[in-house]
C-alpha cells in the first residue's frame, strides 16, 4: 500500500490517497475535454484504493458540473486548482484525483490520453465504476 498526500496550493483541500499496485503501474489519464485540458489535469485512481479529502473551510470547496453534468469537478475557490472529479452513484462516492495535485512528483507511468465526451453517460458511469475510487471521503477539517 502507498500513502500519497498532496492538495491545492493554498492548503484549503488536502489529499490523502492509498494507492495498492506499484506507482509505476498507475497511468494518469489525460482528460480531452476543454475544462481539463485548460486546467493540465491528470488523472490518478485505484478501485481498490482510497481517496480521502480533507476541507479546512467548507466555503472553499467549489463543485463544477462540467459536460454532461453527471461528475463534479473539484475546486478550491480560493487559489482555483482543480483537485479532482467525483461521481455519486447508488449512494456511493466514487473518484479521480488530479495527478498534478500531489506532493513529491510519485514515479507513475507515463500519462495516457483519453476521450470520454465521446462516450455516452452509462458507459461513462460503467467506465467511473471500473476505475476511479469506490472508497472516497469528503471531510470538513479544524
Amino acid at each position: 500500500m502507498h500513502k500519497l498526500n498532496g492538495g491545492c496550493h493554498c492548503g484549503s483541500i488536502l489529499v490523502e490517497l492509498k494507492l495498492t499496485r506499484a506507482l509505476a503501474s498507475y497511468n494518469p489519464r489525460v482528460c480531452d475535454c476543454d475544462f481539463c485540458r485548460k486546467h493540465g489535469a491528470s488523472y490518478v485512481s485505484d478501485p481498490q484504493g482510497s481517496m480521502r479529502l480533507q476541507v479546512k473551510d467548507a466555503q472553499q470547496l467549489n463543485k463544477y458540473h462540467q459536460g454532461s453534468g453527471i461528475a463534479d469537478c473539484i475546486i478550491c475557490r480560493n487559489c482555483g486548482v482543480l483537485v479532482g472529479i467525483v461521481h455519486q452513484s447508488n449512494g456511493r462516492l466514487y473518484g479521480a484525483i488530479n495527478s498534478k495535485i500531489i506532493d513529491g512528483s510519485p514515479p507513475f507511468g507515463e500519462e495516457v490520453p483519453v476521450s470520454p465526451k465521446t462516450l455516452p453517460d452509462a458507459e461513462k458511469i460503467k467506465r467511473w465504476k471500473d476505475l476511479w475510487f469506490a472508497n472516497v471521503s469528503i471531510d470538513l477539517i479544524n
